[in-house]
């Protein structure tokens, strides 16, 4: 048995906030209460004065680069970075070499994620081959333990396979997350097209590769009735678009990253190659608009999109280095920071964001803190101010290296064990 003492706890499911103590059996929480006394027999004690108990974050956009790239990341470095971070929970796309188009790959990656001391699930393939031609056989991928569907990394550019996927999904009750950059709009990917294009003199991305995308798929989504994510959205018109789509529609939802709400096209400017990502980050207008939409509920989640590359691909000129930074070990600090600290949002606003919604998204059995529930939580120390410097990813592929931040993560407890804690 595992006590919480003298937490200050938020649920952020049902609103319930205030100092409790934690009692989890095995993976179960089994009491939330005052002054609880420690069971006998077994039972380990853990003072959590001072510190807020929180669900165990849930990330559905992470990149794990296994199988095939796996001198990037791994499952195993990955969950571990993934627990450093507070996230209990994560979701695995599936642009690996074999990509996640049969259920063979499917059971091998979960096999794998079963290892570690988190829940790691994944994603299978929209199309065979992430191609865009074919789709997968979905209802038999489901079967195997798929929670969703994307090609992520790929836009989707045929429109009768996208209508037929959602239709699929539909029936399926899960739902489809969308890449959005249509690539005829596009000279050199990672970077806006705007100032930072303009400094490293090369074509960029415009906004209007996300918006064309973004629109065609909010209206095959309405036409369908399928369950939809809008993945790492970045421009104010996207926003918008999901803002108007969502009046019509409640089974769409979109993503924003840390880095795309607090980071502009100065970033890439300043820090290279460690800030080129898909979609880039581009103007303060749209980084604005994108806490708008966090603030009034167009844009429900938060989730890293967590992209490790070595050091040796980012070294490449800027044209050629690969896109994405890592994310998960700054995430929840970055939303303290810019969005709780900045006034935008409260903290249980912000924990909703980083579990309770995503978790109901993918219908998963996380993101609170009830009797019964999962014992999956994390202790936080809100007011630690900290700099990230080392990593458990292999990766350090972050603008955010060096930065002061506020928040910090002390343990993390999954199915009852607790699998990081912190040097305090």
């Amino acid at each position: 048995m595992l006590l919480i003492r003298n937490a200050y706890m938020i649920d952020p499911k049902s609103g319930r906030e205030g100092n409790y103590d934690i009692l989890a059996d095995g993976d179960k929480i089994v009491k939330i209460g005052k002054n609880l006394p420690c069971p006998a027999g077994d039972c380990e004690v853990v003072d959590a004065e001072g510190l807020l108990a929180a669900p165990g974050l849930v990330d559905v956009h992470v990149h794990f680069r296994e199988p095939g790239f796996t001198r990037k990341e791994d499952i195993i470095t990955g969950a571990a970075a993934a627990a450093g971070g507070g996230f209990t929970t994560v979701v695995m796309m599936a642009n690996t070499k074999p990509p996640i188009d049969g259920s063979e790959v499917l059971r091998q990656v979960l096999d794998r994620g079963s290892e570690t001391g988190i829940h790691v699930l994944s994603c299978a393939n929209v199309t065979m081959g992430m191609k865009g031609q074919e789709l997968t056989p979905m209802k038999e991928l489901a079967a195997a333990g798929a929670v969703g569907f994307t090609d992520d990394g790929v836009p989707l550019l045929d429109r009768e396979i996208v209508r037929s996927a959602m239709k699929t999904a539909a029936e399926l009750d899960m739902p489809v997350s969308f890449h959005e950059e249509n690539p005829k709009y596009i000279e050199n990917n990672g970077i806006n097209r705007g100032r930072a294009s303009e400094y490293f003199g090369i074509g960029g991305s415009p906004r209007e590769a996300e918006i064309d995308l973004i629109g065609r798929d909010l209206e095959l989504a309405l036409e369908t009735g399928a369950c939809i994510n809008i993945q790492h959205i970045s421009t104010r018109e996207g926003v918008e678009l999901v803002r108007r789509a969502k009046k019509r529609g409640s089974n769409i939802h979109a993503e924003a990253t840390p880095h795309h709400f607090t980071l502009t096209e100065e970033a890439a400017v300043k820090y290279g190659t460690l800030a080129k990502m898909n979609p880039p980050l581009r103007e303060e207008e749209d980084r604005q608009e994108i806490i708008r939409g966090l603030v009034d509920g167009t844009i429900d989640i938060i989730a890293t999109d967590h992209a490790p590359h070595t050091a040796e691909e980012k070294a490449r000129p800027i044209t050629e280095a690969p896109s994405g930074i890592i994310g998960l070990e700054t995430a929840l600090a970055l939303g303290i920071t810019q969005l709780v600290d900045g006034g935008y949002l409260t903290m249980k606003q912000l924990l909703r964001l980083m579990s309770t919604n995503p978790a109901s998204m993918y219908h998963l059995n996380a993101g609170y803190l009830e009797e019964g529930g999962p014992a999956d939580l994390i202790l936080i120390d809100t007011a630690a101010r900290w700099i990230p410097e080392e990593y458990a990813s292999k990766a350090s592929n972050t603008p955010f290296t060096g930065w002061e931040l506020t928040g910090r993560v002390v343990r993390t407890i999954c199915k009852g064990k607790t699998v990081y804690e912190s040097r305090r």
